[in-house]
């Protein structure tokens, strides 16, 4: 029997896609493309929104932490999976494996808290048009953004605590980077106090505002059936629409991973499901937020035009 804190000197052996050789080449170029793509798409986001001068609005500043949110996130597994389907190591270091899940606790619950911040924005642009420059004005958008990271950090920061209390047997991770719910298995004392614990904060972080974002959904939709301009009704639905889909990916996986007893986590499927939330989703949510966005294609025009012109 050992416990997180004396596995200090051991490590972690990350199991991976180790249980289908056959498919780990496929996987590691498919990944590879879809990280590079994640890369691309969420720094172009940030650059554009940096540039173009038509894009400093309260939007784009959220999209733009939420594509940092994203680069860092994909991040924070896929190198060590591409290692770890390259076969070099599949071990990890206490101290490599605590970190990760620290982190990828913490910038997946600031993407939870941003989410809604996000509705917020978009509910006050379509509900309170005419007050929204006074409403979403810089120190409320910076204030807001600040409270999405603290509070993503204190969660990861309770969440990690707790989990390193508990008691663990042995040092085998059927996953490809330390996720909490794989510790959750590895328990081999009745941690069920705890687990209530964790569960209620993951409640919060999680179920609570999706609430909160459904609720201001339907104020916005009944907001825009009442716009008697069907241009401006296509508008706000696509706009708005962008938004629901993220949201939709988000939580569905998160709900799925998080908010399930831990005798009904499946290992398997939950790897693959970690692959849609760490790297498709991030990999998405550029091209859903800027494939029917006339303002972003408008701003990469007018930059690349600009070059032109100059060469």
């Amino acid at each position: 029997m050992g416990s997180f804190n004396t596995s200090l000197g051991r490590g972690f052996i990350l199991v991976g896609f180790s249980d289908w050789p056959q498919l780990e080449l496929i996987f590691f170029i498919y990944i590879l493309i879809f990280y590079t793509l994640t890369l691309f798409g969420n720094t172009a986001i940030i650059a554009l929104s940096r540039m173009d001068l038509r894009l400093h609005t309260p939007m784009y500043f959220f999209l733009s932490n939420l594509s940092f949110l994203d680069l860092c996130y994909t991040t924070s597994t896929v190198p060590q999976l591409l290692i770890n389907l390259h076969g070099l190591d599949r071990t990890i270091s206490y101290g490599g494996c605590v970190t990760q899940m620290f982190v990828f606790l913490a910038l997946g619950s600031t993407e939870s808290l941003l989410l809604v911040v996000m509705a917020f924005d978009r509910y006050a642009a379509v509900c309170r048009p005419l007050h929204y420059t006074t409403i979403m004005n810089p120190l409320l958008c910076q204030a807001l953004a600040i409270v999405s990271w603290v509070g993503g950090l204190m969660n990861s920061l309770i969440q990690t605590s707790l989990m390193m209390a508990m008691p663990l047997c042995g040092n085998r991770l059927n996953h490809f980077f330390c996720e909490m719910p794989v510790f959750i298995k590895l328990a081999c004392e009745d941690t069920g106090g705890t687990e209530a614990k964790m569960f209620v904060v993951r409640v919060v972080i999680v179920a609570f505002p999706a609430m909160l974002i459904l609720g201001s959904y339907a104020q916005i939709a009944r907001a825009v059936l009442k716009i008697k301009s069907a241009a401006a009704r296509r508008k706000a639905f696509g706009t708005c629409g962008s938004h629901l889909v993220v949201v939709s990916l988000f939580y569905g996986s998160a709900t799925y991973t998080y908010l399930q007893p831990k005798d009904s986590y499946s290992e398997s499927k939950g790897k693959f499901v970690a692959l849609f939330y760490s790297i498709i989703t991030p990999m998405l949510n550029p091209l859903i937020y800027t494939l029917r966005n006339k303002d972003v294609k408008g701003a990469l025009w007018r930059i690349l035009g600009r070059g032109t012109d100059t060469g």
